[in-house]
């Protein structure tokens, strides 16, 4: 594990930025998993400035998002489809074909979870996974747990989880209950990781996660034992390490 320290938010998202436009300059068509959620904008926003400069073509580029909420179209405004368009792929050359994200209005989540498997196989696997951290260690919304779920599934959001999203949403009985998304095997199979990491709300999350025993009650904690991963966070974030 590798602890990248940085002053501050927009000081953040530059270093991981730095390692995703070099994974894309390195192979044009590489296969970026990526996340949604505050923390990583500012990569988002970093990675469009370099392409607006010349810097980067996504032309060849896939895409492979974490989740999506279950319930949800893609133009739902609060869908993570939506969430990707906005934030990134209006404003890159990349083939909207090659960016996927689950279908949370697919009739059957269970199958729609092994279509998404298999599309991740299909491809090649990850490349590199661009990952936030939650407060209860969640990652993409694999939810702390009795063990490490595998596979991409459906999962029931974690009232910790429920309460952070509700700032997304009119009324409380709007937020999603329910999410589609990739799995822990999934993520640890990634070639390489990037997790952003701000402020000083994550700093007993990360001092759990990172220096304490590797556990699903914490499914970040897992990541200790990547062979290429990469925390990216700033000096709140890392007061308690």
């Amino acid at each position: 594990m590798k602890i990248l320290r940085a002053r501050d938010y927009t000081h953040m998202s530059r270093q991981a930025a730095n390692i995703i436009s070099a994974q894309v300059i390195l192979k044009p068509d590489a296969v970026l998993g990526l996340a949604t959620g505050s923390s990583p904008v500012g990569v988002y926003e970093q990675l469009i400035d370099w392409y607006r400069k010349g810097d980067l073509d996504f032309s060849l580029v896939r895409t492979v998002n974490l989740d999506e909420y279950l319930g949800l179209s893609g133009s739902d405004p609060q869908s993570y489809r939506y969430f990707m368009d906005r934030h990134f792929f209006d404003h890159i050359n990349i083939d909207r074909a090659n960016t996927f994200v689950p279908d949370g209005l697919a009739p059957d989540a269970a199958a729609e979870c092994s279509r998404y498997d298999a599309l991740i196989r299909r491809l090649g696997g990850i490349d590199l996974q661009l990952l936030g951290l939650g407060h209860n260690g969640h990652i993409g919304f694999n939810e702390p747990d009795e063990v490490f779920t595998k596979g991409t599934h459906k999962v029931t959001l974690s009232e910790s989880t429920l309460r952070a999203n509700r700032r997304f949403f009119e009324r409380e009985e709007d937020v999603p209950r329910f999410a589609c998304t990739v799995g822990i095997c999934d993520i640890m199979q990634a070639r390489r990781i990037v997790m952003v990491v701000s402020g000083a709300d994550k700093a007993d999350i990360i001092r759990e996660a990172f220096f304490g025993p590797v556990t699903p009650h914490v499914p970040a904690s897992i990541l200790q034992l990547h062979r290429d991963f990469t925390l990216v966070a700033d000096e709140e974030a890392l007061i308690k390490v």
